[in-house]
């Protein structure tokens, strides 16, 4: 009753934690808050410049560009918290900014987690958030998350699969009557296809690239089959033997020769889990195929790429990036029919 009481009068966010975003939705309006998970310190401290405000947008701004004194940082790593001081300070910004103005109450928090965490970096999520001002922190996985964002009928006595391809993780899992059947995560997503993609150029080319770089190439001419037609781009960097700044041209053919090996290993993450599944749920999969998730799931031709690889007609859900939170926003709006599948601190820890 207190729980309700303290419902109606604050309002309870739903947080998808991920390790390239943040995506905040607050009950009964929506997703509020789309901002990615960095922070801009002074180097040496866990000082957060303009005031504590150089998190996300902001701190993205800075990012590459920055003297010796500022670095820009992510407090999560492979979907696990990697700095708990700096993920505590990040969180408190985006609930502050999520919330009405006004609102004196703590608010309860579910947050999405990647299923291949462990006990002790579960532990780091409860603590952060509520030292971030949560009066209750809940915890759910990205996969069921992401399932029930992207409308499947996971309650039925039927097959349905998702596969959320975030930035750090990828998880895959077939869900039926409400619960996993089978499930995979691994932590190999859109993070280790950007960093493929600075060894492929480090290697082929001799120019150093950054992450940020790689993730525009990836976006703009990446794609996991081939193209109707083929795309080129040119991408700045420094010469790794003489160190001066020069360009190169790179295709989209190469390109997908770059990220094959993370491709690959989703695959057999998917193929893993298939080989869990009763023969019933497997053949129901034959019609029901699989579901693509997160902003891995925008790839150009990825789906394509799957079905070919694991023989499961593929598709990529409606707005992928924000599939995790839509299912953690409707577990909260309808708190009392998917309470079970909530973990808290007590419960799980």
């Amino acid at each position: 009753m207190l729980h309700r009481l303290l419902g109606m009068l604050g309002s309870d966010l739903a947080i998808d934690l991920g390790t390239a975003n943040t995506l905040v939705s607050v009950v009964g309006e929506g997703l509020v808050l789309n901002e990615p998970s960095i922070v801009a310190v002074e180097e040496g401290t866990h000082r957060i410049l303009s005031s504590g405000c150089a998190v996300g947008h902001l701190a993205k701004q800075l990012q590459g560009r920055t003297p010796q004194s500022i670095s820009v940082v992510r407090p999560l790593s492979a979907g696990v918290i990697t700095d708990f001081e700096l993920c505590e300070a990040m969180l408190r910004y985006f609930m502050r900014k999520a919330q009405p103005q006004g609102m004196r109450f703590r608010p309860r928090v579910l947050v999405a987690v990647p299923g291949c965490i462990t006990p002790v970096e579960k532990r780091a999520v409860y603590n952060s958030t509520q030292r971030a001002g949560a009066r209750e922190v809940l915890v759910m996985p990205e996969s069921k998350a992401a399932a029930i964002g992207a409308g499947l009928p996971i309650t039925e006595p039927v097959a349905s699969m998702v596969c959320d391809i975030g930035g750090g993780t990828t998880d895959v899992a077939v869900y039926s009557l409400g619960d996993v059947v089978a499930s995979k995560s691994i932590r190999v997503a859109g993070d280790a296809m950007d960093q493929a993609i600075v060894d492929y150029m480090r290697r082929h080319y001799s120019l150093r690239i950054g992450t940020t770089a790689a993730e525009r190439l990836r976006i703009a001419i990446g794609s996991a089959y081939p193209l109707e037609e083929e795309l080129s781009d040119e991408v700045p960097g420094v010469d790794a033997i003489s160190r001066v700044p020069r360009k190169a041209s790179i295709t989209s053919e190469e390109l997908r020769e770059a990220l094959g090996t993370p491709l690959l290993q989703i695959v057999e993450a998917i193929k893993a889990t298939l080989d869990d599944c009763s023969t019933d749920l497997a053949s129901d999969l034959v019609d029901n195929g699989l579901v693509l998730c997160g902003g891995g799931a925008l790839l150009h031709g990825i789906d394509r790429y799957l079905s070919e690889h694991t023989g499961l007609p593929t598709r990529v859900c409606a707005e992928p990036l924000t599939a995790v939170a839509r299912g953690t926003y409707i577990c909260l709006e309808h708190f009392d029919r998917w309470r079970s599948a909530m973990q808290s601190s007590d419960e799980d820890v």
